[in-house]
């Protein structure tokens, strides 16, 4: 197969159309193409054959647009580190991944082969010029042919290691196959809501080396404009969407929430922004209705893993439009299956749940992953004949929507009652002065765990403890309520910006003997 045929084909359609823009950086899709052909004849040259990983590492930069390119003609392995992964995590992915080459960006270059964990890497190289011993980034590219390169792939031949961001503890590599990747492409050209063409242009906010950077070949291959942000800044944000005419935009909640606070976003002119999809956490409603009528009414929503290589659930446009009008209660769904993939929710026996029965969900299709990189185990227990078992509690109704209630392992279970934290936060969002939450079970004598909320109060807004527990109590169960409430200036946030509960988790249970009672 061949992932690349887009390149060449809108280098030859738009020469001079821009491909990928990342600040001062622009590269035209002629020149997309002609770099991505000398990066992968380098690679070559320097003895790597189809199969082998390079690892890369840095921010956000057209670089690690063309070098994604040129690993998926080279028929290369792609393995990108997270750039806010500290040093430890990054050791630990490397010598599990064993690449042979690593290409760093600033603040990365001072790898070699004496730091522990890289003995595999034979080829070191800086984008930048820097570090001590490595190899030009840009003196490679200028010595190298831009002849074609096209190495042979087959769909199951390994194209990613994506790395999670490690919320269990252990950072996994998810294998991606180049069938994934091309399922992936089609899966978003054929969405039914929005479908990108060219001319248009997405704004890709987070880190490129996780979720938003499974944009960027669906994108091109529509011949659309790759706008890649160095960092997440709301004002900065409005004011590219008014001056380059961004159309579509991928978001977690966190920035979502960050936008509504930004006193520009009732000045800007966001009238080109046609698509928001948010995603890779749950969003309250109350927040999803302020941002449909604050941002526009432009939002949907998906939900997949690395494991899925892309979405396999769609909330569209429609969706939260009639959802507005006759429907609330399904703001708080992530959707329906769409494109190829199968979605259902089950229960330990592998039947289909229904009504307000809770169950797994598990997913069957192209997108599907290859299992985790040298963890045979952990793989045999997520794929189950044929079918990815996400971890993800849910219900689904009876026209398919599905309901995330939680992870399995984020339930806390206080006095035998299952409670969800997305729910209860969820009611917590509904106070117009709660502006960020988290809730968790902690440790508690007499019912095992007790439910406690974490709450950023919005503005200089001052909330009280008791008249929040009996806001949350005015709309859930008295058992779901929180027990107490903690006030802090910021939550954690993990290396793609979600929501780090383990690590808000954590001193509430030091010195306990196990996570649970």
């Amino acid at each position: 197969m061949d992932i690349c045929r887009h390149i060449r084909r809108a280098a030859r359609f738009w020469p001079e159309r821009e491909a990928v823009v990342c600040g001062r950086s622009i590269l035209t899709f002629a020149a997309l193409d002609e770099r991505s052909n000398r990066l992968a004849n380098v690679f070559l040259a320097l003895g790597l054959r189809k199969g082998d990983r390079v690892a890369l590492q840095a921010r956000n930069c057209t670089q690690l647009v063309e070098l994604e390119v040129a690993l998926l003609k080279a028929g290369l392995v792609k393995a990108a580190l997270n750039a806010r992964f500290t040093e430890s995590e990054a050791r630990d992915v490397v010598s599990n991944a064993r690449p042979q080459a690593i290409v760093a960006g600033p603040g990365f270059t001072h790898y070699s082969r004496a730091t522990p964990g890289f003995e595999s890497v034979r080829h070191f190289i800086s984008l930048d010029g820097s570090g001590a011993g490595m190899l030009d980034y840009e003196a490679l590219i200028a010595g190298a042919s831009e002849a074609p390169v096209r190495v042979e792939v087959s769909r199951d031949d390994l194209a990613v290691l994506h790395f999670s961001s490690g919320s269990t503890g252990k950072i996994k590599a998810a294998m991606q196959s180049f069938g994934n990747r091309m399922a992936c492409i089609r899966k978003v050209l054929f969405r039914n809501d929005v479908m990108p063409q060219p001319g248009d242009r997405i704004g890709l906010l987070g880190p490129i080396t996780h979720a938003s950077g499974m944009l960027i070949q669906p994108f091109l291959y529509a011949g659309a404009t790759v706008h890649v942000f160095e960092k997440f800044d709301p004002a900065d944000f409005l004011a590219s969407v008014e001056r380059y005419r961004i159309t579509h935009t991928f978001m977690v909640p966190a920035m979502i929430n960050a936008l509504l606070q930004e006193p520009s976003l009732a000045t800007r002119d966001l009238s080109s922004l046609r698509q928001l999809t948010y995603g890779a956490a749950p969003m309250a409603p109350a927040r999803i209705r302020e941002a449909w009528e604050r941002i526009g009414p432009i939002l949907a929503q998906g939900y997949g893993a690395s494991e899925s290589t892309s979405g396999v659930t769609l909330l569209s446009i429609r969706d939260h439009a009639e959802a507005m009008r006759s429907a609330p209660h399904r703001l708080a769904s992530c959707g329906r299956s769409y494109g190829e993939t199968e979605v259902r929710v089950v229960n330990e026996r592998g039947e289909d749940v229904s009504g307000d029965e809770i169950g797994e969900i598990v997913v069957r299709g192209e997108d599907v992953f290859m299992g985790y990189w040298g963890e045979p185990e952990l793989s045999a227990e997520v794929l189950v004949d044929g079918w990815l078992h996400t971890g993800d509690l849910a219900r689904v109704d009876e026209e398919g929507f599905v309901y995330i209630v939680d992870r399995k392992k984020d339930m806390v279970v206080s006095g035998g009652f299952n409670v969800y934290p997305t729910e209860v936060e969820a009611a917590l969002y509904q106070h117009p002065a709660v502006y960020e939450t988290c809730v968790i079970g902690v440790p508690d004598e007499r019912w095992g765990e007790s439910v406690k909320a974490l709450v950023v109060p919005r503005g200089g807004n001052q909330l009280n403890e008791q008249d929040l527990i009996a806001h949350c109590r005015s709309l859930l169960a008295d058992y779901k309520a929180p027990r107490s409430i903690d006030f802090v200036p910021a939550l954690p946030k993990n290396a793609n910006g979600k929501l780090a509960r383990k690590e808000v988790r954590a001193p509430y249970w030091a010195g306990q003997q196990r996570m649970v009672n």
